[in-house]
Formats: C-alpha cells, structure tokens, sequence
C-alpha cells in the first residue's frame, strides 16, 4: 500500500478501531500463486507484548492447502471510504476517495484444537451477544461443534509490518476541507458520513 507521509499513521488505537469495526477483511497469499479469500478477523490482544490476529477459513479452500507455519501473508482491512466529488471544491481540481486501510503483513502459525475452539467461541461472542436469542458455542454442544471444526482451517497471523493509512483530505486548505464534510454528512450512505467524522477528528489532532 503506497502512503504519502501527510497520510501515514502510527497510532495504533486508529489500527485497533479500523480492525474492529471492519473485521471481515482480505487474507492474502502467494506461496504457489496469489490468494485472496475474505474471512472474519480477529486483534488477539491478551498479551500486549505479543499482538496477533486470529481467523479461519474452509478447508476446502486452496489457499488453506497450501499454507504452512511460517509463511508470509497480507491481511487487509479496508475502513471508513467515500466519494470525494471536485465540484465541492472552490477551484477546478480532480475528484478523489477518501478512505482508512490498515494492511498487516504478518507470518502463519497453524492453531491446534483447542486454539480453534477458543477463536470459535470468541467469534461467536462477539456476533451473537447482539442478537435477540443469541446462539453461543456452548449451546451448540461439544460434539457437533467439532464435528464442524474438522471443516475449518484456523490460524494465527503474528504481524511483521504494520501500515494504517487515513486519507482524509489533510491537503485540503479549510475551506475545501470543512466544506468537504458538509456534502458528506448530507450523504444518505453511512460510510460517507463516517468518514465526515472522522476528518473532524483527524482535524483536532
């Protein structure tokens, strides 16, 4: 992911809040030829020392048939985007995107069972408890959990290299800049006027 300075981050907090909030992101491989499969992902953050993220995928799948311990993957992480029209400009200019991305590259290492369980149980946590009759792991039973297990691949992904990117029209002179948030928090699409919020906040750093 090419970052020009103005847009570079080292807060990790943003990382966390971008993963967080857009976990179902791009897992990434090239070991015999390029991979991509969207899968849920998780920050395992228990030991701040050691920070990694968890997910899973079929085993049906290839990429799951050719990753090893050790191998080098891409997890990417796509957050808050929107359409940057030029006519909110007071100037002839380009129109542009807008957009938060974190990308991890980070090395595999293959969870045993009771990793899987766990990541599982978590995972499910994490949907479930906002459900009106939530379905957690434990009411599934044991056996039929693992019945299901033998179906998927999970693995922990220990990150080499951090990138967070938030291109937020920081190049803007204020004019540009506040009038930018105005047309994107009269948008009818979510992700615009996330992204008008978080261009405030960025503006308050």
């Amino acid at each position: 992911m090419f970052i020009p300075k103005l847009y570079r981050s080292e807060d990790m907090d943003v990382m966390r809040e971008i993963i967080r909030e857009n976990s179902f992101a791009l897992l990434i491989s090239s070991v015999d030829k390029i991979r991509a499969t969207h899968s849920m992902m998780m920050l395992n953050e228990n030991d701040p020392e050691n920070v990694y993220i968890e997910t899973h995928i079929s085993r049906a799948n290839p990429q799951a048939r050719t990753l090893k311990d050790g191998d080098e993957v891409l997890c990417d992480f796509l957050g808050s985007h929107a359409y940057i029209s030029s006519s909110w400009y007071d100037h002839i200019n380009v129109s542009t995107w807008n957009y938060e991305a974190v990308q991890i590259y980070g090395k595999v290492e293959l969870m045993n069972h009771d990793e899987l369980y766990a990541h599982l149980e978590k995972l499910t946590s994490k949907y479930e408890n906002f459900q009106q009759c939530p379905m957690m792991v434990k009411d599934m039973g044991k056996e039929f959990v693992e019945k299901e297990m033998k179906r998927a691949f999970g693995m922990k992904i220990i990150p080499t290299e951090i990138f967070i990117k938030q291109k937020l029209s920081q190049n803007r002179k204020e004019n540009d800049f506040q009038n930018i948030i105005l047309h994107l928090e009269e948008s009818a699409d979510d992700n615009a006027r996330k992204v008008a919020e978080k261009m405030k906040l960025i503006k308050k750093k």
